[in-house]
């Protein structure tokens, strides 16, 4: 943690503010409200959960989560999206303490390069899980594949949209269970003229396996900075309420810390 609140001390001293004129900052802002924008992007996603298990344990995380879009040809696009999660549990986890890669889940969307007529944004293809876990507890083994889709619209500050995949095991660990497994994220941000976003989602995960879900909901405020000069950025900080969760799953409120480096064309 403390080395966390130093790279964010740092972040702070090179962040120059973004002002209500900087227009180019404020679609930069609406681009990253855009699962499949035409935008390079390296977000890292800091997360903390408590309430794991009977003795309470906690899980603090770094999903590392570049975004890298191709163009196809004159009417698509390709984006990459990679979900690398690094992990830490600490001795009240169940499976004890623990820190290291979790597994990875890739998506690949092909989306139209121009909005529908009636202004919808939409992508869909296929999503891979790797077993790249370092831990047996920290990971599941398995080699999975599956498809994701992405809708939203964006109306002058607003976005609205959704997100899902579908995941099963293809291979891996005989022994260990299978995946099958729902991820539901409907989400909705508003972003003001000095590059603020104010964003609401849930990340919903239904497991078919153990006929549970886990509905983390997630409030955020993202600011558009520049560090030094040049070199656009957002940084962000929100709250994640647990309204359910698997057996032994977390519990109650948690903590999320975004920092994103972007790429213009």
């Amino acid at each position: 943690m403390r080395s966390l609140t130093a790279v964010w001390l740092g972040v702070f001293a090179l962040a120059t503010p973004v002002t209500a004129q900087d227009s180019d900052s404020v679609d930069l802002a609406k681009k990253m409200s855009n699962p499949i924008s035409s935008l390079i992007s390296v977000p890292f996603q800091y997360n903390s959960n408590s309430g794991y298990g009977p003795n309470e344990g906690t899980q603090n995380y770094m999903n590392i989560q570049p975004v890298i879009p191709f163009s196809l040809n004159d009417d698509w696009n390709v984006i990459s999206r990679t979900i690398l999660p690094v992990i830490s549990n600490n001795g009240n986890m169940p499976g004890g303490s623990a820190f290291g890669l979790g597994d990875t889940v890739q998506s690949v969307f092909f989306s139209p390069k121009a909005p529908t007529s009636g202004g919808l944004i939409w992508g869909a293809g296929p999503a891979f899980l790797l077993p790249t876990a370092t831990e047996e507890s920290l990971g599941s083994g398995k080699w999975g594949a599956g498809v994701t889709a992405v809708a939203l619209k964006q109306t002058g500050a607003w976005t609205f949209g959704g997100l899902g995949n579908h995941i099963w095991s293809v291979a891996g660990d005989s022994d260990r269970a299978d995946v099958n497994s729902t991820y539901l994220q409907p989400f909705m941000s508003y972003t003001t003229k000095s590059a603020t976003s104010f964003a609401l989602n849930t990340e919903s995960t239904y497991n078919w396996e153990t006929e549970q879900w886990s509905v983390p909901i997630n409030l955020m405020v993202n600011q558009m900075i520049k560090l030094g000069k040049k070199q656009p950025a957002q940084i962000g900080l929100g709250v994640r309420y647990w309204a359910q969760a698997p057996d032994g799953g977390p519990e109650g409120w948690g903590l999320r810390l975004n920092f994103a480096l972007l790429y213009p064309k």
